[in-house]
Formats: structure tokens, sequence, C-alpha cells
């Protein structure tokens, strides 16, 4: 769900609301309906959504104030030039107060602060750090363009204490090398700290492993190489990440892998690492079909561990009289179930599972590839008319086609002889690949060892999975964490995890607008809040040469002031300056 914008007449007056926008499926295509209409709350409604979020308990966290309150003093009453009134300095303050705040509600300014003690320097590193962080999930760029553009056109300096001049790229370089030794303690203190603020279960783990590529040689990081590029980016090195998360999609931990590491070799090493850890709980692990081999079950099933994980699209084969039986469990629209035993007779647990739309789409596929083979195979037959070719050539050129459609070579059996000096080329179609192909079109396999959990339990906390792709997708889109500049394998590293801490940020703004009624999509709320700014307000005044400035926060609209009064957030009205004769 999201949040749309919009206006509305109460009683003659336009008064601005939030519209809460479900989407969802229909045989018709994808469809959205309004659920709710946001406004500001009434002061009763805002303490018993409070009593009911807190369950009559004492608050998790409250806001502080960022500055001292002067707000209640008297007045000054001063004769002003209204004439010459101008305005100065436009900042960007939103996003970075925004920023600021959620980082206050996970305690991370105070964790860095202990764990990167103050030396020296002038400017303390885990402030330094804390630009980083900010600055990922604001603007996300690189540390030369946040030193040279981005830093001093925002409210950081003021926000912070650390005036633009002080910051430049090689101090944010060397901030990346003070923070990346203090990454396990971040993520075990993200992981109580988040517990604590939304009540999250750590029963269900999820793992996916992805690729980012590098812009660059790399020759001295021997994490980059080169290998399957989930970026499509082949010519370029890549290190891989592997990623757990919750059922709710709060990141856990992360490893960093070489670039041509297989997916099902990284299984252990991070059950092994999240276990010693966090502890060897009774948790359930979930995975994907690239981490299932026989090792790694029998892994699983010697440390007493629990999984749900893929199976092998050539399982399926094994079930073909339980894919002909009509004794489906419907979960829901579309969608369909089914447990059975282990066919050599083990303790795992198979879930066969049929979806309408993987269907529809698995046929569409099917048939665009048997369309673009009958074509090339119709362009080589005639080729081979008109003129002499080689078998070794011909040969080659049926490889590469049937390599191009792998989904529906299967069907194909392509002879190729030469006769007097040329080449001839027949093909016919494969009955029996057609009809397995139509049979298991839509399905898949799941094996678990999971036995007090309900088929739909199980095929539910398997589809949490999309939980860890989307975290990869706002990584490498909103966070932009490709491609990579750093060269040196500390600094990579150090950028992950900036990237890794930016993306908790994000989640944490998640459940805020989730526990607040709003939909699940952050992405909004920040580019809403974000245009807010921070202005100079000159006041001249009777006598000469003397002005008053005012550093002010501009004012929110009636969306920004319904998002803030939602999520419980008071934006301060001014920042003090000095003021300049």
């Amino acid at each position: 769900m999201f949040i749309r914008p919009c206006y509305r007449k109460i009683k003659g007056k336009r008064q601005a609301y939030w519209a809460l926008v479900e989407s969802y499926r229909t045989e018709r295509g994808p469809r959205q309906r309004t659920v709710a209409w946001l406004g500001k709350l009434k002061q009763s409604e805002r303490a018993g959504i409070k009593r009911a979020a807190e369950g009559k308990k004492n608050p998790p966290y409250v806001q502080l104030q960022l500055f001292d309150q002067e707000d209640k003093l008297e007045p000054e009453w001063v004769e002003v030039d209204t004439a010459n009134v101008r305005v100065e300095n436009q900042l960007e303050f939103g996003g970075a107060w925004l920023a600021l705040e959620l980082i206050r509600r996970l305690q991370l300014d105070e964790l860095l602060e202990k764990v990167i003690p103050r030396g020296k320097e002038e400017i303390p590193w885990a402030k330094i750090a804390l630009i980083l962080i900010i600055c990922r999930l604001c603007n996300p760029s690189s540390e030369l363009h946040i030193a040279e553009h981005y830093y001093k056109s925002t409210a950081l300096p003021e926000l912070l204490g650390v005036p633009d001049e002080k910051i430049y790229d090689e101090k944010l370089y060397r901030a990346l090398d003070k923070l990346l030794p203090h990454k396990e303690a971040l993520e075990k203190h993200l992981k109580n700290r988040l517990g604590t603020l939304f009540d999250l279960e750590y029963d269900l783990l999820l793992y996916d492993v992805t690729s980012t590529y590098f812009e660059g040689l790399c020759e001295g990081n021997p994490q980059a190489q080169r290998g399957y590029s989930r970026d499509k980016r082949p010519d370029c090195k890549q290190i891989c990440i592997g990623l757990v998360v919750t059922r709710d999609g709060i990141p856990l931990g992360y490893e960093v892998f070489d670039g041509n590491r297989n997916d099902v070799t990284t299984w252990q090493e991070i059950v092994t690492t999240m276990e010693k850890r966090y502890g060897r709980a009774k948790r359930i692990w979930c995975g994907d079909r690239g981490m299932m081999s026989r090792e790694n079950m029998e892994f699983m099933e010697a440390g007493d561990r629990r999984y749900i994980i893929g199976a092998s699209k050539g399982t399926l084969k094994k079930f073909e009289r339980e894919l002909l039986d009509e004794d489906w469990q419907v979960i829901r629209e579309g969608l369909e179930v089914k447990m059975c035993a282990s066919p050599d007779g083990g303790k795992e647990t198979y879930i066969l599972c049929r979806s309408r739309d993987r269907r529809e789409k698995e046929k569409a596929m099917h048939e665009r590839f048997e369309r673009r083979i009958d074509e090339a195979l119709q362009k080589l037959h005639a080729s081979c008319e008109q003129r002499k070719w080689k078998k070794e050539v011909i040969d080659r050129r049926i490889g590469k086609v049937m390599a191009k459609n792998s989904r529906a070579a299967g069907l194909y059996e392509v002879v190729v002889k030469e006769v007097e000096g040329r080449a001839v080329i027949s093909w016919r179609k494969n009955s029996a690949w057609r009809e397995w192909a139509t049979l298991n079109e839509g399905c898949y396999l799941l094996r678990t060892n999971v036995r007090d959990w309900s088929a739909e339990d199980l095929w539910q906390a398997y589809i949490q999975l999309t939980e860890a792709e989307a975290a990869f997708r706002i990584q490498k889109g909103d966070l932009r964490i490709r491609p990579v500049w750093h060269q040196n394998e500390e600094r990579v590293q150090a950028h992950i995890l900036v990237c890794f801490l930016a993306y908790v940020l994000w989640k944490t703004l998640q459940q805020m607008i989730q526990a607040a009624g709003m939909g699940d999509e952050p992405r909004r709320i920040f580019e809403e809040l974000g245009k807010i700014s921070l202005v100079d307000v000159v006041l001249p005044t009777r006598q000469k040469k003397v002005e008053i400035r005012r550093r002010c926060v501009s004012r929110p609209t009636d969306h920004q002031a319904i998002l803030l009064d939602r999520l419980g957030l008071n934006l301060p009205r001014q920042l003090k300056v000095a003021d300049q004769m």
C-alpha cells in the first residue's frame, strides 16, 4: 500500500488529505482502490492510537529536541523596514532532519561515539560517519560530491555542528576506515534496538545473494572477480553480497564474498556466522533453490537446524503423479499447494506449488522461444538450399540458436547431415517434452524438515523471500550501492556497510509508517518531507546597518503537516545563528 496526496471538500472548505491506496490483482490486471483517507489527527484520536500502539505501556522511544526550546520567551518588538526584507541561504532541511531523527531513535549516534572514541582529531570520526550514512540515505553519491557540493547545500552543518569547510573527500575516506572495524558491533546493536522498538520476531531468517559491479580494474582487491552478474554487466568485475533479513524485511546482517563465488557455497558460512553472532536459537532458515545442495542439507540436518528451501526444477519429475492428481489445497485465487512425502523415503517434506499467473508467464515464454527457434531453423534450412555449407558451421549456428532459447530447446531434435558436400538440416518436435512442459508450467517445489507447519504456512514463509529481493532493489536503486568506484578492499567493504546502515534507516521509517497506518512505502515520505527547507530571513531595522537574521524552517504544507502529525514528529521552527551587524 502507498499514499497519494489529494484534496477533499468538507463543509465547503478545501482540506488536504492523503489517500491510502492498495494495489491488488484481478483477472483483468492490476487495479488500485482507496482504503482510507488520512488527515490530521484530533487530540482524542492521537491519544487513542498512542495507547493502542504502546499497549498501555511506556513508549519505547521519545523524540528528543534538536535545539534548545526558546519559543516561549517574551516577544521583542523592533521596527523593521518591510520594503527590504529578504530571504537568503536556502538549504535542504527535511531529509537530513528526518534521517537524524531515525538515527537518534535507533541510538546509532550514541553507539558510534562509544565504539569510535574521540582522539586528537578536530571533528569526531563518529560525526563524519553520520554524515556518510545520512548522505547515502538522502542523496546517494560519491564522497567527492558530498564534500564539494551536497553537504554545504543542506542543513547538516547546523544539525551536526560540523562546518562545511571542515568536510573534504580525504576525511570522508578516512571515516570509512574508522567505521569498518565495528561492523559486527553495529549489527548486534541494531538487531537489539529494532527488536525493542518494533517487537520483531527472529524465528524466520531469509537469505539471498546478489552482486554489484565495479568501475575500474580493481587490481588491489582480491574479492573483485568476474562471475555471474545479476546486473547484466559481465564485462565488469564484481563482488557478491549475502544478506539475511527477517520476515518483515529488517536486515539482520550481511557478508561480502568473492565475485566468482557460487551461491550454494555461501550457505554454510552465513548460517555459521549468524549463529556465532546471535546464538543457535530454534530458527527456520529460508533460501531459494540456488542454495540447495546435498552438502548443505546434510549440514542443516547434522546441526538439527530447520529450513525451508526451494528444490531444483528437475526434482519435479519425481512428482509427476502428484501433479496429475486433483487433491490440491487452494491458498488464494490462482494458487494451490500440496504436501508430499519424500520420494526416497527421507525425513523431508516436499510442498508442490502451482500458480496460475506463473503458468501463464511460463507458457508465454515457451511459445516465444519456440517461435524464435522455428524462425531460425527455417532460415538455416533456406540458407543450406541456396549454397553449400559445411556441417560444422551449421552445427555451431544451431548450437547458438538453442543456447539463446534454452527454455524451448528440449522440444527439438535436430539432425544435420552432409550430402554431396552440402549440409542438410532436418528436425522434429518431441511430443513427450511438450506434454511434460505443459504439465509443470507454473509449478515449483519446496523442501523442508519443518513438520509442525501446514502447507499454507510453509508457502507463506517461503514467499517472504521477496523481502530479501526487495532489499536488494532498494539498495541498488534508491541507495545506489552500484557501481562501486572504490578500488581498495577495505574501502569497498566500508562502502557496503554505509549502504547497509542507510537501508536500516529506510526500514525503520517503513516500520513507523506502518504503525501509523500510512502503508508501507517510505519513498514517498522521504520525497515529501525532503522538500522542507531552511532559510535565513533578514530583517533590516530602523538603525543603519543593523539587521536581524533568523534562520527559520519553512512552514510545512498541509500534506507535510499530516505526515509529521501521524508520525509524531515535531518540526523545529528556528535554528539559532548569530546576528550579523
